[in-house]
Protein backbone atom coordinates (compact mmCIF):
# COMPACT_ATOMS: atom_id res chain seq x y z
CA UNK A 1 0.00 0.00 0.00
CA UNK A 2 2.43 2.28 0.58
CA UNK A 3 4.37 1.74 -2.81
CA UNK A 4 1.35 2.52 -4.22
CA UNK A 5 1.54 6.35 -3.08
CA UNK A 6 5.16 6.34 -3.91
CA UNK A 7 5.74 4.30 -7.11
CA UNK A 8 2.25 3.36 -8.83
CA UNK A 9 -1.23 3.78 -7.55
CA UNK A 10 -3.08 0.24 -8.27
CA UNK A 11 -6.24 -0.15 -6.06
CA UNK A 12 -6.16 -4.07 -5.93
CA UNK A 13 -2.73 -3.01 -3.90
CA UNK A 14 -4.65 -1.25 -1.74
CA UNK A 15 -7.18 -3.61 -1.44
CA UNK A 16 -4.99 -6.49 -0.75
CA UNK A 17 -3.64 -4.59 1.78
CA UNK A 18 -6.36 -3.89 4.12
CA UNK A 19 -7.11 -7.52 4.00
CA UNK A 20 -3.82 -8.13 5.30
CA UNK A 21 -3.90 -6.03 7.86
CA UNK A 22 -7.71 -7.07 8.43
CA UNK A 23 -5.67 -11.00 8.51
CA UNK A 24 -3.18 -9.76 10.83
CA UNK A 25 -5.59 -8.25 13.49
CA UNK A 26 -7.41 -11.69 13.72
CA UNK A 27 -4.73 -13.82 13.70
CA UNK A 28 -2.80 -11.08 16.57
CA UNK A 29 -6.48 -11.20 18.60
CA UNK A 30 -6.48 -14.93 18.35
CA UNK A 31 -3.29 -15.24 19.83
CA UNK A 32 -4.52 -12.60 22.67
CA UNK A 33 -7.31 -14.57 23.45
CA UNK A 34 -5.21 -17.51 23.41
CA UNK A 35 -2.67 -15.86 25.82
CA UNK A 36 -5.80 -14.90 27.50
CA UNK A 37 -6.96 -17.87 28.11
CA UNK A 38 -4.31 -19.66 29.11
CA UNK A 39 -4.06 -17.42 31.82
CA UNK A 40 -7.28 -17.91 33.56
CA UNK A 41 -6.62 -21.52 33.39
CA UNK A 42 -3.62 -21.42 34.97
CA UNK A 43 -5.29 -19.00 37.41
CA UNK A 44 -8.26 -21.02 37.84
CA UNK A 45 -5.39 -24.13 38.82
CA UNK A 46 -4.00 -22.23 41.18
CA UNK A 47 -6.98 -20.95 43.03
CA UNK A 48 -8.32 -24.18 43.10
CA UNK A 49 -5.19 -25.34 44.71
CA UNK A 50 -5.09 -21.91 47.30
CA UNK A 51 -8.73 -23.09 47.97
CA UNK A 52 -7.91 -27.05 48.61
CA UNK A 53 -5.18 -26.18 51.01
CA UNK A 54 -7.16 -23.72 52.76
CA UNK A 55 -9.81 -26.77 53.45
CA UNK A 56 -7.20 -28.64 54.40
CA UNK A 57 -6.04 -26.09 57.02
CA UNK A 58 -9.36 -25.44 58.52
CA UNK A 59 -10.07 -29.45 58.74
CA UNK A 60 -6.25 -29.86 60.48
CA UNK A 61 -7.72 -26.48 62.82
CA UNK A 62 -11.11 -27.94 63.21
CA UNK A 63 -9.48 -31.01 64.48
CA UNK A 64 -7.26 -29.16 66.65
CA UNK A 65 -9.70 -27.19 68.38
CA UNK A 66 -12.58 -30.13 68.92
CA UNK A 67 -9.47 -32.33 70.15
CA UNK A 68 -8.12 -29.38 72.42
CA UNK A 69 -12.03 -28.65 73.89
CA UNK A 70 -12.09 -32.61 74.61
CA UNK A 71 -8.87 -32.20 76.34
CA UNK A 72 -9.70 -29.32 78.35
CA UNK A 73 -12.60 -31.16 79.93
CA UNK A 74 -10.72 -33.21 81.82
CA UNK A 75 -6.82 -31.52 81.76
CA UNK A 76 -5.31 -27.94 82.51
CA UNK A 77 -5.52 -25.94 79.88
CA UNK A 78 -1.75 -25.17 79.67
CA UNK A 79 -1.00 -29.31 79.41
CA UNK A 80 -4.32 -29.31 76.82
CA UNK A 81 -2.10 -27.04 74.72
CA UNK A 82 0.89 -28.51 75.29
CA UNK A 83 -0.57 -32.11 73.48
CA UNK A 84 -1.79 -30.27 70.68
CA UNK A 85 0.78 -28.15 69.41
CA UNK A 86 3.54 -30.97 69.98
CA UNK A 87 0.19 -33.36 68.51
CA UNK A 88 1.69 -36.09 71.60
CA UNK A 89 -0.61 -37.63 73.39
CA UNK A 90 2.05 -39.84 75.03
CA UNK A 91 2.50 -36.73 77.10
CA UNK A 92 0.03 -38.55 79.77
CA UNK A 93 1.20 -41.58 79.75
CA UNK A 94 3.02 -42.70 83.26
CA UNK A 95 6.62 -41.73 83.00
CA UNK A 96 8.95 -40.80 86.32
CA UNK A 97 11.10 -37.54 86.35
CA UNK A 98 12.86 -35.33 88.62
CA UNK A 99 10.50 -32.57 89.90
CA UNK A 100 9.49 -30.21 92.84
CA UNK A 101 6.39 -30.67 94.55
CA UNK A 102 4.64 -27.50 96.38
CA UNK A 103 1.41 -28.21 98.24
CA UNK A 104 -0.37 -25.23 99.75
CA UNK A 105 -3.49 -24.73 101.96
CA UNK A 106 -5.64 -22.85 103.81
CA UNK A 107 -4.64 -22.61 107.53
CA UNK A 108 -8.03 -22.04 109.78
CA UNK A 109 -10.99 -23.19 107.02
CA UNK A 110 -12.40 -25.73 108.76
CA UNK A 111 -13.08 -22.83 111.44
CA UNK A 112 -14.04 -20.46 108.90
CA UNK A 113 -16.71 -22.99 106.84
CA UNK A 114 -17.96 -23.68 110.14
CA UNK A 115 -19.07 -20.16 111.52
CA UNK A 116 -19.43 -18.40 108.00
CA UNK A 117 -21.94 -18.42 105.20
CA UNK A 118 -21.77 -21.28 102.79
CA UNK A 119 -21.94 -18.66 100.04
CA UNK A 120 -18.74 -16.69 101.84
CA UNK A 121 -17.07 -20.23 102.24
CA UNK A 122 -16.82 -20.47 98.32
CA UNK A 123 -16.14 -16.94 97.15
CA UNK A 124 -13.12 -17.97 100.17
CA UNK A 125 -11.69 -20.89 98.01
CA UNK A 126 -12.54 -19.16 94.79
CA UNK A 127 -10.18 -16.34 95.31
CA UNK A 128 -7.57 -18.98 96.66
CA UNK A 129 -7.53 -21.13 94.06
CA UNK A 130 -8.14 -18.06 91.58
CA UNK A 131 -4.41 -16.67 93.02
CA UNK A 132 -2.44 -19.87 93.29
CA UNK A 133 -3.60 -20.41 89.31
CA UNK A 134 -2.69 -17.19 88.12
CA UNK A 135 0.59 -17.59 90.21
CA UNK A 136 1.30 -20.94 89.09
CA UNK A 137 1.21 -19.88 85.46
CA UNK A 138 3.81 -17.40 85.65
CA UNK A 139 6.22 -19.42 87.14
CA UNK A 140 5.65 -22.74 84.87
CA UNK A 141 4.31 -24.20 87.56
CA UNK A 142 1.16 -27.25 86.69
CA UNK A 143 -1.74 -27.50 89.18
CA UNK A 144 -1.47 -31.19 89.34
CA UNK A 145 -4.63 -32.06 91.87
CA UNK A 146 -7.16 -30.02 93.72
CA UNK A 147 -8.89 -30.57 97.11
CA UNK A 148 -11.18 -28.05 98.19
CA UNK A 149 -8.84 -25.86 100.52
CA UNK A 150 -5.84 -27.82 98.98
CA UNK A 151 -3.65 -27.70 95.91
CA UNK A 152 -0.34 -29.45 94.95
CA UNK A 153 1.72 -27.81 92.30
CA UNK A 154 4.47 -29.80 90.20
CA UNK A 155 7.25 -28.00 88.51
CA UNK A 156 9.40 -29.34 85.31
CA UNK A 157 6.79 -32.06 83.66
CA UNK A 158 5.16 -31.47 81.91
CA UNK A 159 6.67 -28.46 81.15
CA UNK A 160 10.27 -28.18 81.53
CA UNK A 161 11.92 -25.93 83.32
CA UNK A 162 15.55 -25.39 84.11
CA UNK A 163 15.87 -24.57 88.18
CA UNK A 164 12.04 -25.88 89.07
CA UNK A 165 12.54 -25.85 93.09
CA UNK A 166 13.87 -22.31 92.57
CA UNK A 167 9.92 -21.88 90.39
CA UNK A 168 8.34 -23.17 93.32
CA UNK A 169 9.55 -21.27 96.04
CA UNK A 170 8.86 -18.06 93.94
CA UNK A 171 5.69 -19.09 93.54
CA UNK A 172 5.54 -19.89 97.20
CA UNK A 173 6.30 -16.05 98.01
CA UNK A 174 3.91 -14.86 95.69
CA UNK A 175 1.30 -16.86 97.03
CA UNK A 176 2.16 -15.58 100.24
CA UNK A 177 2.06 -11.85 99.67
CA UNK A 178 -1.01 -11.96 97.44
CA UNK A 179 -2.72 -14.14 100.73
CA UNK A 180 -1.40 -10.85 102.96
CA UNK A 181 -3.77 -8.83 100.63
CA UNK A 182 -6.88 -11.38 100.03
CA UNK A 183 -7.40 -12.23 104.04
CA UNK A 184 -7.90 -8.51 104.92
CA UNK A 185 -11.50 -8.76 104.34
CA UNK A 186 -12.01 -11.62 105.86
CA UNK A 187 -10.24 -10.80 109.45
CA UNK A 188 -12.22 -7.46 109.77
CA UNK A 189 -15.28 -10.42 109.88
CA UNK A 190 -13.38 -11.59 112.75
CA UNK A 191 -12.35 -14.83 110.55
CA UNK A 192 -8.38 -16.27 110.89
CA UNK A 193 -7.68 -17.81 107.53
CA UNK A 194 -3.79 -18.60 106.59
CA UNK A 195 -1.94 -20.51 104.53
CA UNK A 196 1.19 -22.62 104.89
CA UNK A 197 3.02 -24.34 101.78
CA UNK A 198 5.45 -27.15 101.78
CA UNK A 199 7.81 -27.75 98.97
CA UNK A 200 9.97 -30.77 98.09
CA UNK A 201 11.91 -32.49 95.27
CA UNK A 202 13.24 -35.52 94.15
CA UNK A 203 11.94 -38.19 91.38
CA UNK A 204 8.22 -39.32 91.11
CA UNK A 205 5.84 -40.98 88.81
CA UNK A 206 3.56 -38.60 86.71
CA UNK A 207 0.55 -39.36 84.51
CA UNK A 208 -3.32 -38.84 83.88
CA UNK A 209 -4.96 -40.33 87.03
CA UNK A 210 -8.73 -40.32 86.83
CA UNK A 211 -10.98 -40.71 83.09
CA UNK A 212 -12.41 -38.36 81.00
CA UNK A 213 -14.50 -35.90 82.71
CA UNK A 214 -12.57 -36.67 86.38
CA UNK A 215 -9.47 -36.95 85.92
CA UNK A 216 -5.98 -35.02 86.97
CA UNK A 217 -2.41 -34.65 85.23
CA UNK A 218 -0.20 -35.79 88.55
CA UNK A 219 2.47 -37.14 90.44
CA UNK A 220 2.93 -40.16 92.69
CA UNK A 221 6.12 -40.53 95.18
CA UNK A 222 7.98 -39.73 98.41
CA UNK A 223 8.44 -36.37 97.14
CA UNK A 224 4.66 -35.29 97.13
CA UNK A 225 4.07 -37.45 100.20
CA UNK A 226 6.80 -35.15 102.26
CA UNK A 227 5.28 -31.91 100.26
CA UNK A 228 2.15 -32.72 102.07
CA UNK A 229 3.11 -33.48 105.56
CA UNK A 230 5.65 -30.45 105.54
CA UNK A 231 2.37 -28.48 104.67
CA UNK A 232 0.47 -29.84 107.09
CA UNK A 233 3.10 -28.68 109.96
CA UNK A 234 3.33 -25.24 108.44
CA UNK A 235 2.27 -22.44 110.51
CA UNK A 236 0.40 -19.37 109.09
CA UNK A 237 2.65 -17.78 106.20
CA UNK A 238 5.22 -20.50 106.44
CA UNK A 239 7.09 -22.14 103.60
CA UNK A 240 8.48 -24.88 104.65
CA UNK A 241 11.41 -26.79 102.39
CA UNK A 242 12.91 -30.36 102.80
CA UNK A 243 16.70 -30.35 103.09
CA UNK A 244 17.57 -31.93 99.22
CA UNK A 245 15.23 -29.51 97.62
CA UNK A 246 17.17 -26.60 99.76
CA UNK A 247 20.23 -27.73 98.35
CA UNK A 248 19.09 -26.75 94.97
CA UNK A 249 19.05 -23.24 96.50
CA UNK A 250 21.32 -22.58 99.04
CA UNK A 251 22.68 -19.92 97.27
CA UNK A 252 19.57 -17.93 96.20
CA UNK A 253 17.11 -17.84 99.44
CA UNK A 254 17.21 -16.49 102.59
CA UNK A 255 15.74 -19.60 104.99
CA UNK A 256 16.44 -20.40 108.79
CA UNK A 257 16.90 -24.22 109.41
CA UNK A 258 13.90 -25.75 111.41
CA UNK A 259 16.11 -28.65 112.78
CA UNK A 260 14.43 -32.33 112.64
CA UNK A 261 10.75 -32.93 113.64
CA UNK A 262 8.73 -36.22 113.33
CA UNK A 263 7.38 -35.98 110.49
CA UNK A 264 3.63 -38.64 110.06
CA UNK A 265 4.40 -41.59 108.07
CA UNK A 266 8.45 -41.29 108.34
CA UNK A 267 10.20 -43.45 110.45
CA UNK A 268 13.03 -41.00 110.71
CA UNK A 269 13.21 -37.33 111.99
CA UNK A 270 13.09 -34.97 108.59
CA UNK A 271 15.08 -32.02 108.62
CA UNK A 272 13.31 -28.56 106.98
CA UNK A 273 13.95 -24.73 106.59
CA UNK A 274 12.05 -21.63 106.33
CA UNK A 275 11.92 -19.80 103.63
CA UNK A 276 11.88 -16.39 104.32
CA UNK A 277 12.89 -14.64 100.95
CA UNK A 278 14.95 -14.81 98.04
CA UNK A 279 18.46 -13.40 97.99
Amino acid sequence: MVATLYVHYDQRFEVLAFVFLFVGALLNQKAMIAALYENGQRQAVEIADLNRNLAQRVDSQDVEISRLARLKGFLPSTIAELIVQEGNEHILESHRRYIACLVCDIRGFTQFSDTAEPEETMALLRDFHKTLGEVAARHHGTIGHRAGDGVMVIFNDPMPCEEPVLDAVRLALDVRSAWSELRRPWERLGHSVGIGVGITSGYATLGLLGDEGSADYTAIGNAVNLAARLCDVAEDGQVLIDQRAYLDVETRVEAKPQGERAIKGYSQPVLSFAVESLE
